[in-house]
Formats: C-alpha cells, structure tokens, sequence
C-alpha cells in the first residue's frame, strides 16, 4: 500500500480524498493555486504544494508541475479527482513513465472511452446496446441532414470530443439538422480544438441513468448498481439518486452486465461509470464511459456500504477486489444535492465572495455533507460553482425526501446566494415526489426560468405563526432588560398584525398568541398551532415542533423584519400592535430609482470584454459586454435599441453585482 498519494485536485473532491487516505493511514500532498493558498484541502493535508496562477491552465491543468509536486514530496501515486487532468490519457501516461502510479485506469482505457465515435464502435462491438445513428464524423450539413432523415427525426447532432453540454443540438426537422450541425461544429472547434460531429437517434422522455463499475488488474470486475441523474438542468446534474425510481429489476441487471461487458472490453481497472439513455419503454442505449470518480459517487456509497476512493486506490496499489457480484448489497435509498454557489433568481449566474456565514446541517441520521469550504473563506471566479454535495441516506425513497428537505432547510448560507431555494422547490415538486420524470424535467416545470413565485408555501399561516412566535421571544428579552423607566417598562401584547408582501402591497393578517409550558399557541385566520421551542433570539435555525411535527426554518431579523425561510419559501414580515399596523397602512411607499438605461453586471466577475463605444447605436440583442465567472464567459447583450452615452467600467475590471457598466442615452 501507498505510503503518501498528491491529491491533484481542489476543493470538495480533494477533501474527500484526503478523508479516506487518512482511514487508511496514508500521507496526503495537496496542491493549490495562489487562489487556493487558504483552501481547505490545503489545510487538511499533511503537506500541500503551489502549482501556479490562479487560472487552471497555469495551475491544476499544468502536468510538469504536479509530476514536480510528486518527485520533490516523494508521493508515489497521483489521485486526480474529477474535472481538470482525471480523464487526460497524455497525464496518465506521463505518470506512468515517470514511475508514478496513477489512481484511476490505464492510459489506454481512458484513449478508448475519451472519444464519442470510438467508444461507441467499442460498445457495438462488447454487444452493448447503442444508440440508432452514425457514428463517424460528417462533413457538411447537407450530409448531416440525409443522415438525420435516414435515422429519423428528432435526432441528436453531437461533437466526438463534446461534454458538459457543448456542442449538442437536437434536431426535430431538416432545418435544425442544418443548423444545428454548423453551430456544434463550431462550438465543437472552439472548445476542444475538434470539430468532429456525429449523429444519433434522440430518445423520447429520456431518462439518464448510469451504472458505477469496478474493476481490478486481476480481470475481476462488478457493477455497483445505479444512480438516477435525470433531474438535470442544461445538461448539468442537479439531483442524483440510488437507486432509480424507475427501472425494473431485469432491466438494472441487464444494464449492469452490459457495463461489465464494456469495462472488460477495455481492461478497465479501477471506478468508472458506464452511461445510459433509458426510454420510456425500458429501451436503454450507450451513452459514454466516464473513466474517472463521478461527482455523484456518494449515493452509490450510501447504498452498497462501500468506500469508492478507498477501492480505487486499493486497485491503483495491486489488490484484487475482496468481493464478488453476489456480495454487493443495495441497502434503502440515497439522494444528493448538488450545492452550488448560483443565484437562482438570476437564471442561475455564479455568485462569488465571501461565505459571511456557513453552517451546514449535521452530519447525523442519515445525513452527509462533503464541502470544500469553510465560513468566512472565499468562493474563488476561478473555478466550477460547486460548494458542496448533500446526501441524504433513508429507508426508502419518501423517507431519502422527508431527510433531503430537512437538512436543505437547515443549510445556512449568508455572504453569497446559493440554489437551496431551487433545491427545496424541487424536493415538494408533485412530479419528482411520485418519480415521473426524465431529463426534460426542469426546463419543462421552469420555462422561463426559477422565480420566488414558483415556490408556493405549503401553509402561508405557519410563516405568519413563526413569525409571530418569534417576534414575541424578542419581545420577552426586551421586556427582561435591567433598568427600565417605571411606568413605561416594555408591555407584551396578545395580539398582534402580521405584514408581509411587496411594500406598497403588504397583506395583514390578525395573529393572537398566548404563552405555554414549552412554547406558544398562535392563532393565525382562525388556524391554531401549538409551537414548542427552545429557540432564543441569534440563532439561526428555528427548531420547533409545531402541531407535532418536528420542522426547521431558518429565521433573521433585518432592520423592523423577520425574515423565515422554510421548504424553498422566504418570506419577509412585519410584526406590528393593532395600532401600529393601522399607521403602517399609512406610510408612503417609495419607488425604487430606474435603473432602465444602464447596463448592470448581473453577477460578480471579471470584465472581459466592452464590444460598444460611447456615442455608437446599438440594436436589441446586439453584444454589449461579456463578463467571466466560473469558467464561463456570461454575454450581456442589449434589450432595446439605444445610443451610448457612457462606459462606466473598464475592461479587466472585477465587477460586483449590480456594478454599473455602461449608461444608455
């Protein structure tokens, strides 16, 4: 067994690596970038070595400088994580001559399953189902088109070197097909520097299902069951379940040893996943072999009881696998969030900066958080968005659910917006609750997008009721202060008016309380709940059991307001007296400035570029700026026709939400 490995990654995945090398008394080598320098990875190490510039090519992308890292702190194996150099043959290889094991599968196996077109020739080969289509690269359009008609529409148009959702269109006649290959062969090019672009048939309410594999170098290989990644958005990942809700038992079987088929077919030594596009009817076709740890990998662990990282690195040092098929168990149901450092009231832009407050949900029960951050630590413009996985392991899937939205209610996130709102809608959606799904899901419920609207609050007078409750522990401290005016000490009324809403357009709603043993009774339109609670003004959590059932609401005062979020729904209230509600009414509401002629930065990131000069004329849609954050370059473009009348920002600049970029005429 190794003595001492490099982690060559960052952020949540590197911690998670360095939990398990440590079960397993193994030293531990991180490396960062300058951005990186106070990350956590570097902090839970053994050692930790800089690798460059904050920019991923100067840095975690640089091979000479982590085979450096290697040779000058004598690690003996490389563990790459997922993302950057995990599914790059040339790294492994290079590892390899220079006597350094790399803990993930040979170079050739990642050569045979790193390209669309031969993986799936592969696949036809290994009598793995695939996909109807054409699977060498096209020429023109014209061709692209014949061939569609050929398959029959809708098909799918894809570059060879593709993923992450670059370089795909779906075509449901001759003039997408057209269009669609010209635009993902550009994408295709410019992305990957390969334009190779193939055509398949696209699968109708597709479901994404993908079978974790595991193999040794001793010819042993196992499927470790499979996980549901339906729930996507973009084709990004945003809920991953074990196992699926959806296939029978002789299809997970046949799905399974399909996979192995194709593991074997390649030598495939160590933890891949073999993906699959399932029908409606069950029909289930290759998709791609990802050849490294998948990011949703903990639901698979949840379920099979079996440490991932540990089995790669086990078979990374020699050993064979100490289980057969027979042995792997599928014990209850996992589920995982992704949480991810985006706003989702702003179609989801990254958000970076400070973590003012971060205070995930205890790790008991079920309940598991892998992150690689910390309070008061920054969310780097650097890198992808992701500031940690929930997971979730109950006895079935409603019991996975009840947990999933607890512990996303108890998720405490302050300085930067996250998607647990979007997280705790999906979780109550009807459809996901019953497991009628498939990857179309989310664009389908959301089709112009997440906004607050979309989460309705189970039961409005709860908020009302909590906000109340609350209102009156900070009534009970006020009326505790030592050295109060006799005659004007503070009173504690029993009715009260609840304000909420947009300001100009509050609602108010009659709330009358009285006192219990272990907590209050709220009587909120003619609705009484009995709140027991040892909650005291400060914390953040709200733990209550109201009407018997145990909740958590997160709750902060802010200015006159309580603010109570609770299941995805935040709502903003004025606690008033009778009296006190009536002046309100009275109160003028003040708009807020137009800001319609200025162009604002939607989120916070790295100016790269001002396409427009004062004085010039612009047209709705034209290119006005584009703005760098996460890895993506964001567009900001015109939504009317305009004149320039000012550029406010300059190129290079890192801009803030909300920063003014340039002023309209």
């Amino acid at each position: 067994m190794f003595k001492k490995i490099l982690i060559a990654n960052r952020g949540e995945i590197a911690c998670r690596v360095i939990k398990t090398a440590r079960k397993m008394g193994i030293k531990t080598v991180a490396v960062y970038s300058e951005a990186d320098k106070d990350a956590r990875h570097v902090e839970l190490a053994d050692e930790a070595v800089c690798i460059g510039p904050a920019p991923s090519r100067e840095s975690y992308l640089v091979m000479d400088n982590i085979i450096k890292a290697c040779k000058d702190t004598g690690a003996e194996a490389v563990h790459p994580g997922y993302g950057f150099l995990s599914e790059n043959e040339a790294f492994a290889k290079r590892l390899e001559e220079e006597g350094i094991i790399f803990i993930g599968p040979k170079h050739h196996s990642i050569a045979a399953m790193g390209d669309k077109i031969a993986s799936k020739k592969l696949a036809n080969e290994a009598k793995v189902n695939t996909i109807p289509g054409y699977n060498d690269a096209i020429d023109t359009p014209e061709a692209a088109v014949e061939i569609a008609k050929g398959i029959g529409y809708p098909v799918m148009i894809k570059a060879s070197a593709g993923g992450g959702g670059k370089g795909l269109r779906v075509a449901f006649n001759d003039k997408e097909a057209f269009e669609g290959f010209s635009a993902c062969k550009n994408e295709a090019l410019n992305s990957f520097g390969d334009d190779r672009v193939f055509i398949e048939k696209f699968v109708e309410e597709p479901r994404h299902i993908e079978i974790q594999i595991l193999g040794d170098a001793h010819g042993n290989t196992v499927y470790l069951w499979e996980r549901e990644c339906s729930i996507q958005r973009r084709h990004q990942k945003v809920i991953e379940e074990a196992p699926s809700p959806f296939i029978s038992e002789a299809t997970r079987k046949a799905m399974g040893e399909q996979a192995v088929a194709l593991a074997k077919a390649v030598k495939y030594q160590s933890a891949g996943t073999v993906e699959f596009v399932v029908g409606k009817d069950q029909s289930f076709y290759f998709l791609e072999m990802n050849t490294r740890l998948q990011v949703e990998h903990p639901v698979t662990e949840s379920i099979t009881g079996l440490d991932l990282v540990e089995q790669m690195i086990r078979v990374a040092a020699g050993e064979k696998l100490s289980f057969g098929q027979g042995d792997i168990q599928r014990n209850g149901w996992s589920m995982e969030c992704r949480i991810n450092a985006d706003d989702p009231y702003r179609s989801f832009l990254p958000s970076t900066g400070r973590l003012v407050r971060y205070q995930p949900p205890a790790e008991v029960d079920g309940v598991r958080v892998d992150t690689g951050v910390y309070e008061g630590g920054e969310i780097p413009m650097y890198y992808d968005s992701m500031i940690a996985k929930l997971i979730v392991h109950g006895k079935d899937r409603m019991d996975a659910i009840t947990k999933m939205r607890a512990a996303l209610n108890k998720f405490v996130i302050r300085g930067i917006h996250s998607n647990i709102p979007f997280q705790a809608a999906l979780m109550q959606h009807p459809r996901f609750i019953s497991g009628d799904f498939n990857t179309g899901f989310i664009a389908e419920q959301f089709p112009h997008g997440f906004r607050a609207s979309d989460v309705k609050p189970t039961d409005l007078g709860l908020m009302d009721a909590l906000a109340t409750a609350v209102h009156r522990r900070y009534l009970e401290r006020a009326a505790g202060i030592y050295g109060q005016l006799e005659g004007h000490e503070v009173k504690i009324p029993s009715h009260f008016v609840v304000a909420s809403g947009e300001p100009g357009k509050m609602d108010y709603v009659d709330a009358s309380l009285e006192e219990t043993a272990k907590g209050y009774h709220v009587t909120v339109n003619n609705k009484t709940y009995d709140i027991e609670t040892d909650w005291n003004p400060g914390q953040i959590i709200y733990s209550a059991t109201v009407n018997g059932q145990e909740i958590a609401a997160q709750v902060e005062r802010t200015d006159l307001f309580y603010r109570i979020q609770f299941d995805g729904v935040r709502v903003d209230s004025l606690v008033l007296t009778p009296q006190g509600a009536e002046m309100q009414k009275l109160m003028p509401f003040k708009e807020p400035p137009d800001m319609s002629k200025f162009l604002l930065s939607p989120m916070p990131g790295l100016l790269v570029d001002v396409a427009v000069t004062v004085g010039q004329k612009v047209e709705a849609g034209q290119r006005l700026a584009a703005i760098e954050a996460m890895k993506m370059e964001n567009v900001l473009l015109a939504t009317q026709d305009g004149v320039i009348a000012e550029i406010m920002a300059a190129k290079g600049e890192s801009l803030a939400v909300d920063q003014q970029i340039l002023r309209f005429e």
